[in-house]
C-alpha cells in the first residue's frame, strides 16, 4: 500500500506554522499549530481533526512541502472521524467506481482529460481546441479521485489512483492536458506525495489556454470588463499554476479586481460545506465571498471548476454579476462566445 511522504521534524522546526495559522476556519497561533501537527503525525487526538472543513488550503500554505492536509485526512480516516454522513460518503464513492463506460476520442501523444466531468464535453469546441481535439478521454476509469479528500478517505484514492495511472499507461500518451485542476492536482501533487508513478506529463488547462491565446493573439479583442475569479479548493494543489489566471486576464484585456478573498485568501464556493457541514457555514462563506465581489465592482464571476459554477452561478447572477467559465471567457476574447 502506498504511504504518505511526511516528516514530523519539518513541522517541529517550522518557523511559521503557516498551515494552520493562515487557516480561515480555525484560530490557531504559531506554537499551537506546530504542536498540533506533530501530535497528529504521532496519531494523537487533536482539535484540528474535528474542526478541519477540508478547504485544502493548508497544502498551499505549507511552503516546506510536508502535506499537512493529506496527513489530517489520513489520520481522520484512521480514527473514523467522519466529515459527512456515511450514506453521502458511500454515494460519492459509488459515483467514482469504474463502470466500463468511459469514452475515448482519437488518441494522440497529447490528450485532453475531462476526468468525470461531462460539462467539458460541450466546452472544448472551436479554435482554442482545434489543435488537440478529438484526442480526449472521459470516464471513471480516468477519474482522479481527489474529491474523496473531502470525505476523509485516502484509502479509496490509494486503491484507485494507481489503476487510473495504468489506464493512462495503456493508452501510451505522453502529455495529458487536465481540464479540471483537481485532476492536475492529483497527477502533479497528490500522486508524488504518495509515491504513485505518473507515466505522462500533466499539463494544467490554464497553461494550455494561455499558450493557445498567444498563438491566436491577432484574433483577440480586449474585453474591457471587470471580473472576480472564484478559486476552487482543488487549485490549492496546483498553486504553481495560479499565476496563469492573471496572465490570461492581462492577455485578453480583462480587469481582474483586487479584493479581499482572492489568491491565498480565497474562499471556497461552499458546495462541500453545505453537504458536509451544514447551511450556516456554507451561507456565511458564500455571503462574504459574493459581497466582496459586489463591493469591488465585479461585472463577471469567472469560474475554473464547473462544480463551483453550479454552486455559485445562480447566486452571483442574483447580485447582477454574470457567471462565466474561464474557457467561455477566452472564447469571448476571440469572438466565439457572445
Amino acid at each position: 500500500m502506498y504511504s504518505l511522504r511526511f516528516d514530523s521534524d519539518i513541522c517541529r522546526t517550522c518557523p511559521s506554522g503557516a498551515c494552520l495559522v493562515k487557516c480561515q476556519y480555525m484560530d490557531v497561533d504559531k506554537e499551537t499549530a506546530k504542536e498540533e501537527m506533530v501530535k497528529i503525525s504521532q496519531g494523537k487526538d487533536s482539535f484540528v481533526l474535528e474542526q478541519c472543513v477540508t478547504c485544502y488550503a493548508c497544502e498551499e500554505y505549507c511552503k516546506r512541502g510536508n502535506h499537512p492536509f493529506y496527513l489530517i485526512t489520513e489520520k481522520r480516516e484512521e480514527k473514523g472521524i467522519l466529515t459527512s454522513p456515511r450514506a453521502i460518503t458511500k454515494q460519492w464513492i459509488n459515483i467514482g467506481h469504474p463502470q466500463g463506460k468511459y469514452i475515448i476520442g482519437g488518441i494522440k501523444p497529447r490528450i485532453l482529460s475531462f476526468g468525470f466531468m461531462p460539462e467539458f464535453l460541450k466546452m472544448v469546441k472551436g479554435r482554442l481546441f482545434e489543435d488537440i481535439m478529438p484526442s480526449f478521454i472521459f470516464g471513471q476509469e480516468f477519474f482522479c479521485n481527489v474529491v474523496y479528500l473531502h470525505f476523509a478517505n485516502t484509502s479509496i484514492i490509494k486503491e484507485r489512483l494507481p489503476m487510473v495511472m495504468e489506464n493512462f499507461k495503456r493508452l501510451g500518451v505522453e502529455e495529458v492536458v487536465c481540464m479540471h485542476d483537481e485532476c492536475y492536482g492529483s497527477f502533479a501533487h497528490l500522486a508524488p506525495a504518495y509515491g504513485i508513478e505518473v507515466p505522462f506529463k500533466p499539463i494544467h488547462y490554464f497553461e494550455y489556454l494561455y499558450k493557445r491565446l498567444k498563438e491566436l493573439r491577432t484574433e483577440i479583442r480586449p474585453l474591457k470588463i471587470k471580473v472576480a475569479y472564484q478559486r476552487p479548493c482543488s487549485s490549492r494543489l496546483s498553486s504553481d499554476k495560479h499565476h496563469f489566471v492573471r496572465d490570461i486576464m492581462e492577455l485578453i484585456g480583462v480587469d481582474l479586481i483586487e479584493r479581499e478573498y482572492q489568491d491565498e485568501n480565497a474562499l471556497c464556493c461552499g458546495g462541500i460545506f453545505a453537504m458536509c457541514y451544514g447551511y450556516d457555514l456554507a451561507h456565511d462563506v458564500q455571503t462574504r465571498n459574493i459581497n466582496d465581489m459586489v463591493a469591488h465592482g465585479a461585472e463577471y464571476c469567472v469560474f475554473n471548476c464547473p462544480a463551483c459554477q453550479s454552486t455559485l452561478g445562480e447566486k452571483v447572477a442574483k447580485r447582477d454579476i454574470k457567471p462565466i467559465h474561464m474557457i467561455d471567457l477566452c472564447k469571448m476574447a476571440i469572438g466565439e462566445q457572445a
